[in-house]
């Protein structure tokens, strides 16, 4: 048998060590979900006031309440300006499937920040969280909350023919997901999809082969083994592509695609190899990779450039796909490290 590779030592630039260093590990295990939930969101909110910058003023901020099978589930909807027929984003939150929401402070700079720098209406999904709501509810939910918003177009002031679709970490897999179902499901248009730090491969073998190649340094990675249990009700669910986008046998016909991965991250094997699948599939994608960066130094934008370059790099590919003249060119594969 072969000896694991050594992880190496990462020279990590100071404001990401000083995050590493301040930030209680862990969730304490004696509390419930629900409780869970209210801890990581008072500690996500403590972090980032003290390291994030809030997001800058937009024009409205409404919450709507969509009927969903045995619920309301709220989208949050960010408005530029008063004008009509503008794109939509639909926002999903990270998290794990089991924490996050549209409340959380991260969420809601990011939200704004895309809406108006991209010039955007961003609509933030609340979906439903594990493990009280086990795969596909968020799923389903994000699904729905697409309809909506294309259903719903002219009262929103949106173009329905000029809608993306985006997330982070557990986001991005759902934003991957809801993409392959309007596809399939003959579901809303989308002109585009942003993956950052994407979970992609549930069955967490693309991760686990990446820890042990040694590329990735000693640092704190997401506790996705723990998520995906909770997400899942199956194991064998993982190899489902809607679990899994990964695993997704045709990708062809989806919309373009900008992925986002980060160095330090365990994540970022599955990232670039969706987008090199994306290409193959004859699928206009690009793949961007930052250097030093961990899967949640969107948290340090008031303390690290690169945290603040990530936000505007998402923003600018935003408006980019949404204000292009004419349907975006087939694009060639770019991974920066």
């Amino acid at each position: 048998m072969r000896p694991a590779t050594p992880r190496r030592n990462a020279v990590l630039a100071p404001a990401v060590r000083r995050l590493i260093d301040e930030t209680p590990p862990g969730v304490p295990e004696h509390l419930s979900p629900a409780e869970q939930r209210e801890y990581m969101l008072l500690l996500s909110d403590l972090i980032f006031m003290r390291y994030g910058l809030p997001g800058p003023d937009v024009h409205a901020v409404d919450d709507h309440l969509v009927p969903v099978a045995g619920a309301e589930l709220r989208v949050r909807v960010y408005r530029p300006s008063e004008e009509r027929r503008l794109p939509g984003h639909l926002s999903l939150h990270g998290g794990g499937w089991k924490l996050g929401s549209v409340d959380e402070r991260v969420a809601d700079a990011i939200c704004r920040q895309r809406c108006h720098e991209a010039h955007c209406v961003v609509l933030s999904v609340d979906y439903r969280l594990a493990p009280e709501h086990q795969f596909p509810v968020a799923l389903d939910d994000c699904f729905a909350a697409l309809r909506w918003a294309h259903a719903n177009a002219e009262s929103l002031g949106l173009d329905a023919d000029n809608l993306s679709v985006g997330g982070a970490s557990a986001g991005g897999n759902l934003a991957a997901a809801v993409a392959l179902r309007a596809r399939d499901e003959d579901g809303p248009p989308l002109r585009f999809q942003l993956l950052e730090v994407p979970a992609l491969d549930l069955t967490r073998e693309t991760a686990r082969s990446t820890l042990s190649s040694g590329v990735i340094p000693d640092v704190p990675q997401p506790t996705l083994d723990d998520a995906t249990s909770s997400y899942l009700p199956d194991p064998a669910l993982a190899r489902n592509p809607l679990a899994s986008p990964l695993f997704a046998d045709d990708l062809r016909g989806l919309p373009p695609a900008h992925v986002m991965t980060a160095e330090y991250d365990v994540l970022r094997t599955e990232g670039s190899r969706y987008a090199e699948r994306l290409l193959e599939a004859g699928v206009a994608a690009t793949h961007r990779r930052y250097p030093g960066a961990l899967h949640g130094t969107a948290m340090l934008t008031r303390t690290w450039d690169q945290a603040r370059l990530w936000q505007h790099d998402a923003a600018a590919e935003l408006r980019r796909a949404h204000w292009a003249d004419a349907e975006p060119a087939a694009r060639t594969l770019a991974t920066t490290v």
